[in-house]
């Protein structure tokens, strides 16, 4: 009886210590959290801004899964939600090629309006530029009305200026990121600095310039954007 009852203790043991390998697993070794407030002014809708919180996980070496929410205005009355979950596959050890399915949420709750793109995008980089490109799939939907489909080419280019263990900057010019995903003409330049303040803590800030109309080649100044916030890594 003795044997019975210490061998059901070893197995249940055992399965205790294979539950904890999955769970660490899953959870990963590397994680973290960022949170941003941002404030733009365009010739649109003025003065908008939102406050947004983004989390991230890599359970393995080869995958990092991504998500977040924003919530803001773009004006007085007019409520402005945005979310995206992102998942990555870095698949060669020595080529520096991710594949990442990326799903991106807009909402204009105020005129019944929202946005769904899902863009499956490749991405190469390395320490001093990076490219990535893919389609966006975007259904947009106005008061109940059937989804109107688009199909929107989606593109991001990166030039790190400074890059050390301290600090790095970087010049973006694309028509995607975390929460947006906009037409083909409406890209914009971004200049991001993040200073590295402890191995736990980033600072960082953004400045964006938008422009629109230049697909059509009529190219005009549409806005200025401010993005800064922390990131809390471990």
């Amino acid at each position: 009886m003795s044997h019975k009852i210490l061998l059901i203790l070893c197995i249940l043991q055992l399965n205790l210590y294979v539950y904890a390998i999955d769970v660490a697993d899953i959870i990963g070794e590397e994680r973290g959290v960022e949170t941003y407030l941002r404030t733009e002014y365009n010739r649109g809708f003025g003065v908008c801004g939102d406050l947004s919180v983004i989390g991230n996980i890599k359970p393995r070496d080869l995958f990092t899964v991504r998500g977040g929410l924003s919530v803001g205005n773009l004006s007085v009355g007019i409520d402005d939600i945005k979310a995206f979950s992102s998942a990555g596959v870095d698949p060669f050890s020595s080529v520096p090629l991710r594949f990442s399915l990326l799903y991106i949420y807009n909402g204009l709750l105020d005129y019944d309006a929202s946005t769904h793109s899902i863009l499956p995008i490749v991405s190469y980089g390395v320490a001093r530029a990076g490219v990535s490109y893919g389609p966006n799939f975007r259904f947009t939907s106005f008061f109940g009305e059937p989804a109107q489909y688009e199909l929107i080419n989606s593109f991001s280019v990166y030039v790190n200026i400074i890059n050390n263990e301290k600090r790095r900057m970087e010049a973006v010019v694309g028509n995607f990121c975390d929460f947006y995903a906009k037409n083909m003409g409406a890209y914009s330049l971004k200049v991001n600095y993040a200073v590295f303040i402890t191995g736990n803590w980033t600072a960082v800030n953004e400045v964006e310039f938008l422009q629109s109309g230049s697909d059509a080649l009529t190219a005009n100044f549409y806005g200025l954007a401010w993005r800064g916030g922390a990131k809390y890594s471990w």
